[in-house]
C-alpha cells in the first residue's frame, strides 16, 4: 500500500532528483510505493510515474503523441518505455532535462491520471517555478 507523500525530500536523493521530488510534493493525493529497485507514484490508485535511482530515470505517463514527439525530438534524453491503455509511457533521463521541463512532464503525467476535481484544484501555475 502506498503512502501519501510528505513535503520532506528523502536524504538519498540529490540534484535533478530534488526537482521532481519538489513537484510531486506540490501535487494533490500523490501516493508513493517503494520496491527494491524503484519507487512508483499514483494518484487515487492510478499509476502515473516511476523513479529508478540507479539509472536516475523517471518513467512517466504521457499521451501517445507526446511520447512520440519527445522521443523523436531528443532521443538522447527520452525513450519509449511502453504503451498501455491508450497512453505512451516515456523514460526520462533526469540529467538531460531542466527543472521546468521536469515539472511540466510530471504535471502532465499526474493530470492524465487524476480526477478532474483534483486537476481543477492544482493548476500547473501552482507547481511551476517562477
Amino acid at each position: 500500500m502506498g503512502t501519501v507523500m510528505s513535503r520532506t525530500l528523502p536524504a538519498r536523493y540529490g540534484g535533478p532528483v530534488q526537482d521532481f521530488e519538489r513537484v510531486l510534493g506540490e501535487l494533490a493525493d500523490v501516493e508513493r510505493s517503494e520496491a527494491r529497485d524503484y519507487s512508483s507514484f499514483s494518484v487515487r490508485g492510478k499509476r502515473f510515474g516511476y523513479y529508478w535511482p540507479r539509472t536516475r530515470t523517471l518513467g512517466l505517463k504521457q499521451t501517445i503523441s507526446e511520447q512520440l514527439a519527445l522521443v523523436s525530438e531528443r532521443p538522447d534524453v527520452f525513450e519509449v518505455q511502453f504503451t498501455a491503455g491508450g497512453f505512451g509511457w516515456v523514460v526520462v533521463y533526469l540529467d538531460g532535462v531542466e527543472p521546468d521541463e521536469v515539472a511540466e512532464l510530471i504535471y502532465e503525467a499526474w493530470r492524465l491520471s487524476a480526477p478532474e476535481e483534483l486537476v481543477a484544484e492544482v493548476p500547473f501555475t501552482r507547481i511551476a517555478r517562477a
